[in-house]
């Protein structure tokens, strides 16, 4: 079994407060929690290995056991013994015995191993706590237009029909929270969380709050000017464009985006990009009338 050393996950002294604990715990989680890395697995087990050292050096009777380990394997370690031949026994005693055994989950081998054993009053308010029910993940796919205008899903949890309601501006990896619907604990229930993915749309490409997507003009709109039809999430508008416009040129449509999820006052703007079409075949008469063009361009 392999030491981990909580004060270097943190970044803090061995000899640092707990308050000074306290402080940067917080700025790490806030740092690597999941809702602000969706689908980083990386910063996920940061997250996790983060909360297990807190587990530890937050609490006064946890991080002093600790500390007596941390002594034992650094002295161990200067004698230059082989690698695996540290005794762990003497520590995976669960100290001082006897007690009530708590069962303690979503915690590494090594931090089960050390503190598993601790009777429920060396475990302390802490650890009581744990028994929480965990959080469930519900994944729910919605289209485009659900995300512009919200929506809701009929879930079956535990044999009963809820219904939850998804807001507008609900983005891929967006989680809804409902309170109450996770796995039962012995104390509380945990949460149920929608995470949600937005399905491709063939029309658009969203960045952001913005929507992009393509119109297809003619060739004599696109030279003379006029008017071409934009796909919008509430129904087609009609958009004016400038005579000589060129292919890929950019316009924009504001506030005809997604809302933004924090400030429903804030919608994001749709960017129409030309795709100018030039005709394949030409009529006799539409040959000499482009004929006659190349020849005022070179007169």
């Amino acid at each position: 079994m392999e030491y981990k050393d909580y004060y270097k996950v943190l970044g803090v002294d061995r000899s640092a407060s707990s308050d000074e604990i306290k402080r940067i715990y917080r700025k790490l989680a806030l740092k690597y929690h999941p809702d602000k890395n969706p689908g980083d697995s990386q910063a996920e087990e940061h997250f996790k290995e983060i909360n297990e050292a807190y587990e530890v050096l937050g609490d006064s009777t946890k991080r002093a056991k600790y500390d007596q380990l941390g002594s034992s394997y650094r002295s161990w370690e200067r004698t230059g013994s082989q690698p695996g031949s540290f005794d762990w026994s003497e520590w995976m005693q669960g100290g001082q015995g006897g007690g009530v055994r708590v069962d303690i989950g979503g915690f590494s081998d090594f931090f089960s191993a050390i503190f598993s054993g601790m009777s429920a009053q060396q475990q302390g308010y802490r650890t009581q706590g744990r028994r929480l029910g965990r959080d469930i993940k519900q994944p729910v796919t919605i289209t485009l237009s659900e995300a512009n205008t919200g929506t809701t899903r009929v879930l079956t949890i535990n044999g009963k029909k809820i219904e939850v309601t998804i807001p507008p501006g609900s983005r891929t990896g967006t989680k809804v929270r409902v309170s109450g619907l996770g796995e039962a604990g012995a104390q509380k229930t945990g949460d149920l969380f929608l995470v949600i993915t937005i399905a491709p749309d063939a029309r658009f490409k969203l960045e952001k709050d913005d929507l992009y997507t393509r119109v297809n003009v003619d060739l004599y709109t696109a030279i003379l000017g006029g008017e071409v039809e934009v796909p919008t999430l509430s129904g087609n508008v009609v958009l004016t464009i400038p005579a000589g416009s060129q292919p890929d040129q950019s316009f924009r449509l504001k506030e005809r985006g997604l809302p933004n999820l924090r400030n429903k006052k804030k919608r994001g703007d749709l960017y129409a990009r030309l795709d100018i079409s030039l005709p394949r075949k030409l009529n006799s008469r539409e040959r000499k009338l482009f004929k006659e063009l190349v020849k005022l361009k070179d007169s």
